[in-house]
Protein backbone atom coordinates (compact mmCIF):
# COMPACT_ATOMS: atom_id res chain seq x y z
CA UNK A 1 0.00 0.00 0.00
CA UNK A 2 1.26 3.30 -0.61
CA UNK A 3 1.71 6.40 1.15
CA UNK A 4 -0.41 9.69 0.22
CA UNK A 5 1.13 12.88 -0.93
CA UNK A 6 1.22 15.66 0.80
CA UNK A 7 -1.40 16.89 -1.70
CA UNK A 8 -3.72 14.19 -1.38
CA UNK A 9 -3.76 14.60 2.55
CA UNK A 10 -4.31 18.98 2.11
CA UNK A 11 -7.26 17.49 0.03
CA UNK A 12 -8.55 14.99 2.37
CA UNK A 13 -8.13 17.31 5.18
CA UNK A 14 -10.59 20.38 3.37
CA UNK A 15 -12.99 17.94 2.56
CA UNK A 16 -12.69 16.54 6.21
CA UNK A 17 -14.01 19.44 7.19
CA UNK A 18 -17.15 19.53 5.67
CA UNK A 19 -18.35 16.63 7.87
CA UNK A 20 -19.84 17.08 11.12
CA UNK A 21 -16.76 15.22 13.27
CA UNK A 22 -18.08 12.31 15.78
CA UNK A 23 -18.13 13.06 19.46
CA UNK A 24 -15.18 12.60 21.24
CA UNK A 25 -13.15 12.20 18.31
CA UNK A 26 -10.08 13.92 17.51
CA UNK A 27 -9.05 15.62 14.27
CA UNK A 28 -6.36 13.65 12.53
CA UNK A 29 -2.70 15.59 12.98
CA UNK A 30 -2.07 18.28 10.07
CA UNK A 31 0.65 17.19 7.65
CA UNK A 32 3.17 19.90 7.59
CA UNK A 33 3.04 21.77 4.25
CA UNK A 34 6.13 21.67 2.56
CA UNK A 35 7.77 24.93 1.43
CA UNK A 36 7.74 25.62 -2.94
CA UNK A 37 10.80 27.25 -2.82
CA UNK A 38 13.69 25.43 -3.57
CA UNK A 39 16.95 24.46 -1.58
CA UNK A 40 19.28 26.53 -1.53
CA UNK A 41 22.27 26.19 -3.92
CA UNK A 42 25.40 24.82 -2.76
CA UNK A 43 29.09 26.09 -3.98
CA UNK A 44 27.43 27.53 -7.04
CA UNK A 45 26.03 24.51 -8.14
CA UNK A 46 22.07 24.79 -8.53
CA UNK A 47 20.48 22.14 -6.42
CA UNK A 48 19.30 19.25 -8.30
CA UNK A 49 15.28 18.97 -8.66
CA UNK A 50 13.26 16.87 -6.24
CA UNK A 51 12.13 13.89 -8.53
CA UNK A 52 15.41 13.69 -9.97
CA UNK A 53 16.34 11.24 -6.50
CA UNK A 54 15.94 7.64 -7.54
CA UNK A 55 13.05 5.67 -6.62
CA UNK A 56 12.92 3.75 -3.86
CA UNK A 57 12.70 -0.22 -4.01
CA UNK A 58 9.51 -1.28 -2.99
CA UNK A 59 9.20 -3.07 0.04
CA UNK A 60 8.07 -6.77 -0.07
CA UNK A 61 4.22 -6.97 0.37
CA UNK A 62 3.75 -9.07 3.92
CA UNK A 63 1.98 -12.24 4.20
CA UNK A 64 -1.14 -13.40 4.85
CA UNK A 65 -2.60 -15.80 6.66
CA UNK A 66 -5.19 -17.76 5.16
CA UNK A 67 -9.19 -16.51 6.11
CA UNK A 68 -11.09 -18.24 8.80
CA UNK A 69 -14.22 -18.86 6.09
CA UNK A 70 -11.65 -20.59 3.41
CA UNK A 71 -9.95 -23.11 5.74
CA UNK A 72 -13.90 -23.86 6.72
CA UNK A 73 -14.80 -24.37 3.28
CA UNK A 74 -11.25 -26.35 2.76
CA UNK A 75 -12.01 -28.54 5.19
CA UNK A 76 -15.86 -29.42 4.15
CA UNK A 77 -14.67 -29.59 0.22
CA UNK A 78 -16.20 -26.53 -0.40
CA UNK A 79 -13.43 -23.81 -1.41
CA UNK A 80 -11.96 -25.01 -5.16
CA UNK A 81 -8.43 -25.80 -5.45
CA UNK A 82 -6.87 -24.89 -8.79
CA UNK A 83 -3.57 -27.13 -9.10
CA UNK A 84 -1.23 -29.45 -7.28
CA UNK A 85 2.69 -30.06 -7.01
CA UNK A 86 4.13 -32.67 -5.58
CA UNK A 87 7.55 -32.33 -4.42
CA UNK A 88 8.42 -36.18 -3.00
CA UNK A 89 11.91 -37.59 -4.95
CA UNK A 90 13.39 -34.41 -5.56
CA UNK A 91 16.12 -32.59 -3.82
CA UNK A 92 16.28 -29.34 -2.84
CA UNK A 93 17.58 -27.46 -6.17
CA UNK A 94 14.88 -29.67 -8.25
CA UNK A 95 12.05 -28.76 -5.67
CA UNK A 96 13.16 -25.23 -5.49
CA UNK A 97 13.03 -25.27 -9.44
CA UNK A 98 10.17 -26.84 -9.80
CA UNK A 99 8.10 -24.83 -6.79
CA UNK A 100 9.17 -21.46 -8.20
CA UNK A 101 8.09 -22.49 -11.99
CA UNK A 102 5.06 -23.49 -10.95
CA UNK A 103 3.73 -21.13 -8.38
CA UNK A 104 4.76 -18.19 -11.44
CA UNK A 105 2.92 -20.40 -13.69
CA UNK A 106 -0.39 -20.83 -11.75
CA UNK A 107 -0.17 -17.15 -11.03
CA UNK A 108 -0.09 -16.57 -14.87
CA UNK A 109 -2.98 -18.85 -15.37
CA UNK A 110 -5.27 -16.84 -12.82
CA UNK A 111 -5.05 -19.60 -9.80
CA UNK A 112 -5.92 -18.60 -6.64
CA UNK A 113 -5.20 -21.34 -4.31
CA UNK A 114 -2.49 -24.85 -5.44
CA UNK A 115 -1.70 -27.12 -2.79
CA UNK A 116 2.30 -28.32 -2.06
CA UNK A 117 2.83 -31.20 -1.23
CA UNK A 118 6.75 -31.57 0.71
CA UNK A 119 5.69 -35.18 2.73
CA UNK A 120 6.53 -35.28 5.96
CA UNK A 121 9.90 -36.45 6.04
CA UNK A 122 11.87 -39.46 6.89
CA UNK A 123 13.17 -42.93 5.32
CA UNK A 124 10.96 -46.08 5.60
CA UNK A 125 12.82 -48.21 7.83
CA UNK A 126 15.48 -45.35 8.80
CA UNK A 127 15.62 -44.74 12.21
CA UNK A 128 19.15 -43.61 12.93
CA UNK A 129 19.32 -40.20 14.74
CA UNK A 130 21.56 -37.81 12.36
CA UNK A 131 19.32 -39.07 9.27
CA UNK A 132 18.00 -35.58 8.04
CA UNK A 133 14.44 -35.70 8.35
CA UNK A 134 11.96 -33.57 6.35
CA UNK A 135 14.15 -31.40 4.65
CA UNK A 136 11.32 -30.29 1.61
CA UNK A 137 9.08 -29.62 4.74
CA UNK A 138 11.24 -27.84 6.29
CA UNK A 139 12.48 -25.58 3.09
CA UNK A 140 9.45 -24.76 1.42
CA UNK A 141 7.90 -22.11 4.08
CA UNK A 142 11.54 -20.20 3.86
CA UNK A 143 11.30 -20.20 0.15
CA UNK A 144 7.98 -19.18 0.08
CA UNK A 145 9.03 -16.66 2.44
CA UNK A 146 11.31 -15.22 0.35
CA UNK A 147 11.19 -11.50 -0.65
CA UNK A 148 11.12 -12.74 -4.84
CA UNK A 149 8.29 -14.99 -4.17
CA UNK A 150 5.57 -12.12 -2.35
CA UNK A 151 5.12 -10.84 -5.91
CA UNK A 152 3.49 -14.30 -6.37
CA UNK A 153 2.64 -15.75 -2.68
CA UNK A 154 -0.17 -13.88 -0.85
CA UNK A 155 0.09 -16.54 2.17
CA UNK A 156 0.39 -20.31 2.74
CA UNK A 157 -0.52 -23.06 5.63
CA UNK A 158 -0.50 -26.39 6.44
CA UNK A 159 -3.11 -28.18 4.40
CA UNK A 160 -5.93 -29.86 6.14
CA UNK A 161 -6.42 -33.60 6.84
CA UNK A 162 -8.04 -34.47 3.62
CA UNK A 163 -5.15 -32.62 1.27
CA UNK A 164 -1.95 -33.95 2.93
CA UNK A 165 -1.95 -32.49 6.15
CA UNK A 166 1.56 -32.20 8.27
CA UNK A 167 2.78 -33.15 4.48
CA UNK A 168 1.42 -30.05 2.31
CA UNK A 169 0.61 -26.66 1.78
CA UNK A 170 -2.37 -24.17 1.00
CA UNK A 171 -0.37 -21.48 -1.08
CA UNK A 172 -3.13 -18.71 -1.86
CA UNK A 173 -1.28 -17.05 -4.84
CA UNK A 174 -1.35 -13.04 -5.71
CA UNK A 175 -3.06 -11.20 -8.22
CA UNK A 176 -0.83 -10.54 -11.54
CA UNK A 177 -0.32 -6.97 -11.73
CA UNK A 178 -1.63 -5.42 -14.49
CA UNK A 179 0.67 -3.22 -16.22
Amino acid sequence: MRRLTDEEIALWAEVAKSVARRRGAAPPPAAQAKSATPPPERDGAPAAPPSAAPPKPRAAPPLAPLERRLKRDLSRGRAEIDSAIDLHGMNQAQAHQALRGFLVHMQTQGAKLVIVVTGKGGRQGSTEWFDERGVLRRLVPQWLREADMRAVVLGFEEAGRAHGGAGALYVRIRRRERR
